[in-house]
């Protein structure tokens, strides 16, 4: 028998190392966890939509992901292994403990529990935002949660009537925690396309409500107390795998007897803002994203300096900054977020609430 050159000894071992590797990649890309991307019905309902283009979902300004001169890969290898300062908290951060199944149904109040996730009671419905209780990346040794703010998980929360999922980033969606929750949720409130994800989780169609931007429902119709939602622009971006934008991002209006309270998501400053603020005047509360910014991504996520014009275009009674104190996902420190929001509550003259996470706040 003829014996292998170096070369081909080389060249074999590459193929095999590469196709070992792929492999790999595809039975990752194929757990449950990530998902699945729209198809049939779904889909065809997608293709109705002004936003998509024919092949993805688009934002109404021209929007770029990454700004800076590095590309996506750079960028995360960098924000991996790149040398980092106060990023994250050498000590736990205080959470409050809150019995939240105990809490009043005839007020409104709001819980927040870090980064994006927070629950409200309105009107005596429980409505549960973004909840991420285990894991905010694919896998756990990547985005860590900061120290002591792994204190809720699912079997706290009282039953929701309403989880409303802003987008289908993992830091926002959390697997393990949704499906824990499906047995306690009544109905799921999210963009087209992210329903994909729950039906494949086993949620059933019928709980899900997703809504192109401008939609609006009425979410107890039956009930003499009107209960609306309206899906409303952000300017980001989706995707939990390697194909982007195929789900729609959003945030959301809840009209409720009581108050008016509008959902940001996530979203780079954008002229939305001032559109929501002109046909929603009577915002009482609204919630903000302020953290994970950076020059490099300066388009998807509004930078410090805006903050305050977002509170001024929206012109709400008052505001709560979220998505931050949890996780760290950019290279400012931990605590400039809390430094943003009093800064912008000065500029703007605006009311801005600063609970501790897990705090009681209550809407009066």
């Amino acid at each position: 028998m003829k014996k292998l050159t170096k070369k081909k000894k080389i060249m074999i071992i590459a193929l095999s190392t590469l196709f070992i590797l792929g492999t790999v990649g595809v039975l990752f890309l194929n757990q449950a966890k990530f998902g699945r991307i729209p198809q049939g019905k779904r889909l065809e309902r997608i293709k109705q939509s002004p936003h998509y283009d024919g092949q993805k979902f688009v934002n109404d300004e021209k929007t770029v992901t990454m700004t800076g001169d590095k590309n996506l890969f750079e960028t995360t290898l960098e924000f991996l292994f790149g040398k980092r300062s106060q990023t994250v908290p050498d000590t736990a951060l205080t959470v409050v403990k809150t019995d939240l199944k105990s809490l009043p149904q005839d007020r409104d109040w709001i819980v927040w529990f870090g980064h994006s996730s927070y629950l409200m009671n309105l009107s005596g419905k429980k409505i549960l935002v973004d909840p991420v209780f285990y894991q905010g990346s694919p896998v756990s040794f990547v985005n860590k949660m900061f120290k002591g703010t792994d204190v809720y998980k699912p079997v706290d929360m009282p039953d929701i009537d309403y989880l409303v999922i802003s987008h289908d980033h993992w830091d926002h969606l959390d697997y393990q925690a949704v499906k824990e929750l499906e047995p306690r949720v009544k109905r799921v409130v999210t963009g087209l396309g992210v329903g994909e994800h729950f039906e494949y989780w086993g949620y059933p169609v019928e709980k899900l409500v997703e809504l192109d931007w401008w939609e609006t429902v009425d979410l107890e119709a039956a009930e003499d107390a009107k209960f609306v939602v309206t899906s409303t622009p952000a300017r980001h971006f989706s995707g939990r795998g390697i194909r982007p934008n195929k789900s729609l991002w959003s945030s959301f209006v809840f009209n409720t007897p009581k108050r008016t309270v509008w959902i940001g998501g996530d979203s780079g400053y954008g002229k939305h803002f001032k559109k929501i603020g002109e046909k929603f005047a009577d915002i009482d509360l609204a919630i903000l994203e302020n953290g994970q910014y950076n020059e490099d991504w300066n388009q998807i996520h509004a930078l410090p300096e805006q903050l305050s014009k977002e509170m001024l275009d929206l012109n709400a009674n008052r505001y709560m900054t979220v998505h931050h104190s949890k996780f760290c996902l950019a290279y400012h420190s931990y605590f400039e977020p809390l430094e943003n929001a009093k800064r912008a509550a000065q500029e703007s003259g605006k009311l801005v609430l600063m609970p501790q996470m897990g705090e009681v706040v209550y809407l009066e």
